[in-house]
């Protein structure tokens, strides 16, 4: 599912849940006139609607994907309690906020009803008849075109559903990539895509010269039938770009990758005055940590480490530590490796899953070092390494670097070349799309990350 879908299901869910509470509302109180009359009726329902949000999106039930009718009652089920757990506190805080008992059983109920019939429906809609989803084509059958297959196939069958390879040789008809098989040559591009109702082409083939066929792919498309290429389809899919199945010109001519002054100096500010407020509040905090650190282990309560950041130029990072006292001082830098690395005390291993580790990092925000959001910043020892095979990689140095990002939330701790090559795409895609509304988003992931202690 795209994301413009993604926020439809957002407001059609909120909306859901609002006239849940004013059905609750005028089922207890028996009137239209009482139901207008209510008092502070629209906070009240506001609140309730971004409780029960929140859960949704905590429980990943934003993440569209099939599922069991019993696995999707028991989710909505969970999330309708926490909410009501979550909204009895607000009342205890806020008592301007505080509906009675009776409207806010018929709340809880009507939600879950409501939200339970709509994620049915959806299943039942695009899961049966696919009226939603696109019936897809790929040209091609080599590794781009599996990749973005794979990407499509996770999907199914809410958005996407694949039928099937054309390629280039007819000894390759039938043969079987994953689920989807090879139907056809490319010439046979516009009778399939009749019969089979297809509405988009991916366009995956690994070298186009002279063998793109574009008087067919124009005939499909005059017919109404969509065609992209397969990095453009694999990058909106996967939030990741595609660096091996990449031509610099797709780079130079691709939209994205737009800084303006404007907004670099809003994010400076923006995140300069929250690093600042946040050293406050955390202040006792960071006592107790510090104290933590020492007991647990020998060594200094902070840990500073060269790191490459804006222009590839260095800055010294700050964290508390969580390895044991000269952990490298044998083995020389080396990547992390999760939850299994030796050189990880247990507090630190805690530190890291909630991320409370990097809090120090908060004053390399406030100095202009880092962001709050932006790519990790590497040691130079693995820049060095890592630009020598990994093609793009200095580019990840053309903003700030961040406390938490795009590659943080989505990928897990890199110990290989094949990883840090991983992240890299993720990192490409947050240069691409920087903006405070993908920040927020990462942040509400990171935020997510700390509660449930899935530190990456």
């Amino acid at each position: 599912m795209n994301l413009g879908a993604r926020w439809l299901g957002v407001l059609t869910e909120s909306l859901i849940v609002l006239l849940s509470f004013a059905m609750a509302v005028l089922v207890r109180l028996g009137s239209v006139e009482a139901l207008l009359a209510y008092e502070l009726i629209v906070p009240k329902a506001l609140v309730c609607a971004v409780a029960v949000q929140l859960t949704l999106y905590y429980a990943e039930l934003y993440e569209y994907r099939s599922r069991r009718r019993l696995e999707l009652f028991l989710l909505l089920g969970q999330c309708m309690t926490i909410a009501a757990v979550a909204l009895a506190v607000i009342f205890f805080a806020v008592p301007g906020l505080q509906i009675g008992r009776g409207i806010f059983s018929l709340f809880v109920l009507f939600a879950w009803s409501g939200l339970l019939l709509w994620r049915l429906f959806l299943l039942w809609t695009w899961g049966t008849l696919g009226t939603f989803g696109d019936r897809v084509l790929i040209l091609g059958t080599g590794v781009p075109a599996q990749k973005v297959a794979r990407e499509m196939l996770k999907r199914a069958p809410i958005g996407y559903r694949v039928l099937g390879f054309l390629t280039e040789h007819e000894g390759e008809i039938g043969r079987t990539l994953g689920n989807p098989s090879v139907l056809g040559t490319l010439s046979d591009l516009p009778r399939l895509s009749e019969s089979l109702e297809a509405t988009l082409i991916v366009v995956a083939q690994e070298d186009r010269r002279k063998r793109l066929p574009v008087d067919l792919l124009l005939r499909c498309r005059m017919a109404g039938v969509r065609v992209v290429e397969a990095a453009n389809l694999f990058e909106v899919l996967s939030g990741r770009i595609p660096l091996r199945d990449l031509r610099p010109s797709w780079l130079i001519f691709s939209g994205g990758f737009h800084k303006p002054r404007v907004l670099a100096s809003l994010k400076r500010v923006v995140e300069a005055v929250i690093a600042a407020v946040a050293l406050v509040f955390t202040a006792p905090l960071a006592l107790l940590t510090a104290l933590l650190v020492r007991l647990s282990s020998p060594g200094d309560v902070l840990y500073r480490q060269t790191r490459v950041g804006l222009d590839g130029k260095t800055f010294e990072l700050l964290k508390w530590r969580t390895m044991g006292k000269d952990a490298e001082k044998l083995s020389g830098p080396v990547w992390a490796s999760g939850e299994n690395d030796p050189r990880i005390t247990k507090l630190g291993r805690f530190m890291r899953k909630t991320r409370l580790d990097e809090v120090p990092q908060l004053w390399n925000v406030l100095r202009g070092d880092m962001s709050l959001v932006g790519p990790r910043p590497e040691r130079p020892h693995f820049v060095r390494q890592l630009k020598e095979v990994i093609p793009y990689y200095d580019e990840r140095h053309s903003v700030r670097p961040g406390i938490t990002g795009w590659a943080q939330v989505k990928f897990p701790y890199g110990s290989t070349l094949e990883d840090a090559e991983e992240k890299l795409e993720y990192d490409l895609f947050y240069v691409k799309h920087m903006s405070l509304l993908l920040d927020f988003a990462i942040m509400l992931e990171t935020a997510k990350v700390m509660l449930l202690g899935r530190g990456r």
